[in-house]
C-alpha cells in the first residue's frame, strides 16, 4: 500500500534535489525518494551488524608476486561467507576480482578490509547492500 505525504523543502535544496533526479534518470521524486530511504536503511542495517550482503572488487597487477595466492588465502578464511567469486583479465597485467559475500556486516567489512590492505591491490571496493528483508 501506497501512503502520500507531502514535505517542504528551501526552493534551492529542491532544485539540486531535481538536478540530482534528471541526473539519475529517476521518474519522478518519489522514486529517488525511496531509493534514498532505502539507502538509509541498508547503512542502518550494516551499522546494526545485521545479516548483509555486498559486493567486494579488487584491481591488481596479476604480476605481483604472491598476490593471487595471498588473495586466495584470505578468501578460504572467510570462506562461510563468500557465495561467489570472479576472476576477469582485464588487459596484459590488470586483473579485477569481484567477490559476492554474505554474513554479518562486521565480518564483511573485515573481509573486505584485509583483501584491500593486501600489498598490490590497486583499488578496492566493498559495495554494501542488503539482503533485501528489511527494505519492503
Amino acid at each position: 500500500m501506497l501512503k502520500r505525504f507531502s514535505i517542504s523543502l528551501e526552493e534551492s535544496l529542491l532544485e539540486k534535489f531535481d538536478q540530482y533526479i534528471l541526473g539519475h534518470q529517476y521518474d519522478n521524486r518519489s522514486e529517488a525518494i525511496r531509493d534514498l530511504i532505502r539507502k538509509v536503511m541498508v547503512r542502518k542495517e550494516w551499522d546494526a551488524d545485521k545479516q548483509v550482503m555486498g559486493v567486494i572488487s579488487l584491481v591488481f597487477d596479476h604480476h605481483e608476486p604472491r598476490l593471487q595466492e595471498k588473495i586466495t588465502l584470505v578468501q578460504h578464511d572467510y570462506h562461510h561467507h563468500i557465495i561467489s567469486s570472479t576472476h576477469v583479465h582485464m588487459d596484459h597485467d590488470n586483473c579485477m576480482e569481484v567477490i559476492i559475500v554474505k554474513g554479518q556486516a562486521g565480518e564483511v567489512q573485515e573481509l573486505a578490509d584485509r583483501l584491500t590492505a593486501l600489498r598490490g591491490i590497486r583499488d578496492g571496493n566493498l559495495a554494501m547492500s542488503s539482503t533485501g528483508k528489511s527494505l519492503s
